[in-house]
């Protein structure tokens, strides 16, 4: 297994145990590489979830940008939604993990289609 394949891995654990969530794996793959080199980057592939301009970018670059989501304040709530489904007092929020959790939120699986 590869690098990737590792964190691919290590993702669906936070998602099965710390989120309660089954994870699609082909999803979470999709996400995972949707997310580029930011996964291999210890600062890049972790979410602040107590950071305002960190979820500020997740709305805009993630949920307005990639899903095409219309700006509003269901978004900013589904990203809490999310940081909570993973435990806010989880130091390590992996940014493929919330992204996973925001596309099923919101139905957007076809993006990855």
């Amino acid at each position: 297994m590869g690098k990737r394949d590792d964190l691919i891995a290590k993702y669906a654990e936070d998602l099965s145990t710390k989120c309660g969530v089954t994870p699609d794996m082909a999803l979470l793959t999709k996400v995972t590489i949707g997310c580029g080199p930011a996964i291999y980057d210890a600062d890049a592939s972790t979410v602040a979830g107590s950071s305002v301009s960190e979820l500020e970018t997740v709305k805009e670059k993630f949920l307005i940008k990639k899903l095409g989501l219309a700006d509003g304040p269901e978004l900013m709530a589904a990203i809490e939604t999310a940081i909570e489904t993973y435990g806010k007092s989880e130091r390590h929020k992996y940014r493929a993990v919330v992204y996973y959790l925001l596309v099923k939120h919101f139905g957007k699986e076809a993006v990855y289609g």
